[in-house]
């Protein structure tokens, strides 16, 4: 998992939402990975997908069950021991999940996240999180209206790339099916 991504991103679903609703979102981005979506797809959409399918499936294990994650709130500083939600910025550490204002640095690098293998919008709030534009390229012709699945970057993960510095991602989209 890439540093600053919760399972809560991953199926983009706040830290409050109720069962029903991640699994909803649960059930949504796995159907939008059905294997009749990708017959004939190429290769790194192939790779993609399976990495996606594979943090779907570590959100689910992880949020799907009340005890886990309850335990993984706990790990991540969104809940007490106790079990009540903090309130933003009241992290023990200090850090406040990166939910409070942050200090700006002219001209630093940062590292470039992973995105591949990420939906769409997912990887627009990692990218903003370490201050990066976003230039998208759309690999489908007639892409249908779903969100699409990040499957190659460039500059690839991990080289440096100054804050402000371009990322360009390269989205694939389910095909329309034929009626």
């Amino acid at each position: 998992m890439e540093p600053g991504i919760t399972w809560y991103d991953v199926l983009d679903v706040l830290p409050g939402a109720d069962p029903a609703r991640i699994r909803r979102e649960y059930e949504a981005k796995t159907n939008l990975l059905r294997p009749e979506l990708i017959s004939g797809a190429p290769s790194n959409v192939v790779q993609a997908i399976s990495r996606a399918q594979g943090m779907l499936d570590s959100a689910w294990q992880v949020l799907g069950d009340p005890a886990s994650r309850e335990r993984y709130d706990v790990s991540i500083g969104l809940r007490s021991p106790g079990g009540h939600l903090r309130e933003p910025g009241s992290n023990p550490d200090g850090s406040g999940l990166g939910l409070g204002p942050r200090r700006r640095r002219a001209r630093q690098q940062v590292a470039v996240p992973d995105v591949r293998g990420l939906f769409y919008h997912v990887c627009l709030e990692v990218a903003a999180r370490r201050n990066v534009h976003v230039t998208t390229v759309r690999l489908t012709l007639h892409p249908m209206p779903v969100e699409g699945l990040v499957v190659d970057q460039s500059p690839q993960p991990p080289a440096q790339l100054q804050r402000h510095g371009e990322l360009t991602i390269y989205v694939w989209h389910p095909m329309a099916r034929a009626t």
